[in-house]
């Protein structure tokens, strides 16, 4: 048999609900977030957190809206115990935050627990066993009317150090390990044994927690088991059910999503998914999602490079350039297609003055999150002219008129092929000037003098060059006359291709863009001008395409000879 053998594995069995609800209801308002970075993240990290990075990690789920933060597992370590008392003795716990320590069902450990956050205003103790049939029988090696015991006597020590301490506003937690490995009836049976210790009806906040602790099914499985529990847990009306849902089949969030559509009303998670092995739910994802469905996430994500400039800080984990709303190349695109496709909606949203956001390529407005519209179309090998002519007017206000963005674009692509790489905004300007908006040499125009005559344009044209070079022509209008003067004194036949003149912006004192392309004795050249003349500019974009086309011309002739 092959080391890589589907064989080895069998399918997960899913849950028997036929009149399942879920699939028809709809997200409409955010969960109860409660972040475990700073404990399930913390445990996950190579090298955990020190008191000083969780204190800045800490602050920074504050300001992000986080009103339940798990802070540790105060019974673990001498640093998860100092943090917690750190917080309390300092006072550096908000009046809107509640915080939330875990231990295990051992009666040891929960006094220990409540002795690291003695003092603290408002706090959740959350208390869990492994319920899972792989835990009983191959870990365990306990009954499921053992695992029960454990349960309750959690819950019990729990309610009895919580009386201690009546200063506190207490809430309760419990968690089925690997609640989604469990058969979903004692699940049912194990949460009610220890609601009945806590009974919740009498007043006591009571949260139950789901965690799927190894992701062992497709979303919708995870969501039949949600709501199969909401349906007969004791005292629903009462409690809280929350999710913790990790990430090994790469469905955390989805799983998350569908269990809250399921009838959960909470979510535990961390930032950017950080976690054992493939992760935790990533809670920017998740919030960014119901954001783009014009929920209020009641998280501030707008300073997204500044989370991950934290997170990464205080975890020493990358935040991935694909990760999803907060990676450096989510809104880069530089497919041509879809660069074209995004400066023509973005002008369209504009023009419009659409109420929604509706981008093509563009789910949410990067503004919203603090990105740049710079980073939104970049430039490479695989761009388009749509791209280029988008980077110039975005970047620089140069608005190119239609028909000259494959010119310019050829000439950008042709670098990108070059250096294999990126070429940047400020490099694609580069490229733009030295290509059309430099002068060739002897074709400066110093200066003209134009007259009019019987709906003629009569002009004089003097040219830079050793000696100076001087022409004369006369036509229907500015740029006929100049032309007429180069064919009578350079004996070359000129036609004009294609011709624009636009202002760059508002005001008395705009600069104008020319633009030309012409025909010189069969090769055709491009050419543009920016000046606050607009006639100047004309006549400049001509004299540099001509220049360049004769150029040309010459450059072909001699790899003929």
């Amino acid at each position: 048999m092959a080391e890589f053998d589907y064989r080895r594995y069998r399918p997960f069995e899913p849950i028997r609900l036929s009149d399942r609800t879920w699939p028809d209801r709809v997200i409409t308002r955010a969960p109860d977030w409660c972040s475990v970075d700073l404990r399930d993240g913390n445990q996950a990290l190579v090298q955990p957190m020190s008191v000083s990075t969780k204190l800045e990690l800490f602050e920074l789920l504050v300001e992000l809206g986080f009103r339940e933060i798990e802070i540790g597992f105060p019974s673990a370590s001498a640093t998860e115990y100092e943090f917690a008392r750190l917080l309390i003795e300092k006072d550096m716990i908000p009046d809107s935050v509640t915080v939330q320590v875990l231990t295990q069902a051992r009666e040891e450990l929960v006094e220990r627990t409540f002795e690291a956050i003695v003092g603290v205003k408002r706090a959740i103790v959350h208390v869990y066993n492994s319920t899972s049939t792989v835990q009983r029988e191959q870990v365990f090696r306990t009954t499921r009317d053992e695992i029960t015991q454990i349960a309750v006597n959690g819950a019990r020590w729990v309610r009895e150090h919580a009386v201690r301490y009546p200063d506190t506003d207490w809430t309760f937690e419990y968690s089925p390990e690997s609640f989604s490995a469990t058969e979903p009836e004692f699940a049912v049976d194990v949460c009610n044994a220890v609601i009945d210790v806590w009974q919740p009806a009498t007043g006591q906040p009571v949260v139950v927690n789901l965690p799927a602790t190894v992701e062992m099914a497709t979303p919708n499985v995870f969501a039949d088991q949600v709501e199969h529990f909401c349906r007969n847990v004791a005292q629903r009306e009462h409690i809280r059910v929350s999710l913790h849902t990790h990430n090994d089949r790469g469905c955390a969030v989805a799983a998350s999503e569908l269990g809250l559509m399921a009838g959960a009303d909470r979510i535990e998670g961390t930032l950017f998914g950080n976690g054992e092995r493939t992760g935790n739910m990533d809670i920017v994802t998740m919030a960014m999602n119901l954001y783009t469905q014009g929920v209020d996430p009641k998280l501030d994500l707008s300073d997204m490079a500044r989370i991950i400039r934290v997170y990464t800080r205080c975890t020493d984990m990358p935040v991935h350039p694909r990760h999803p709303w907060a990676g450096d190349l989510v809104y880069a695109a530089f497919s041509g297609s879809h660069q074209d496709a995004i400066r023509k909606s973005m002008a369209f949203h504009d023009e419009e003055g659409q109420e929604h956001w509706n981008v093509a390529y563009l789910p949410v407005d990067p503004e919203d999150l603090g990105r740049r519209y710079e980073e939104v179309v970049r430039i490479n090998s695989q761009s388009g002219k749509g791209g280029v002519a988008l980077v110039l007017e975005r970047d620089h206000g140069i608005k190119l008129p239609k028909w000259l963005h494959p010119v310019v674009s050829r000439v950008v692509q042709r670098q990108a092929e070059v250096s294999g790489d990126e070429v940047p905004s400020r490099q694609v300007r580069s490229l733009f000037e030295s290509a059309f908006l430099v002068v060739p040499d002897n074709w400066q125009l110093k200066a003209y003098n134009l007259s009019s005559e019987k709906h003629e344009t009569h002009g004089q044209f003097r040219l830079g060059g050793e000696p100076d070079v001087v022409l004369n022509g006369q036509g229907q209008g500015l740029i006929e006359a100049l032309v007429a003067g180069i064919r009578q004194r350079f004996a070359t036949e000129v036609s004009i291709i294609e011709f624009d003149e636009r202002a760059l912006s508002a005001g008395t004192d705009a600069k104008a863009l020319a633009s030309v392309i012409i025909d010189v004795d069969g090769e055709r050249a491009a050419a543009c001008c920016i000046d606050e003349d607009s006639s100047f500019a004309v006549l400049q974009a001509t004299l540099s395409a001509v220049g360049r086309g004769l150029a040309s011309a010459d450059e072909r002739m001699k790899r003929v000879v």
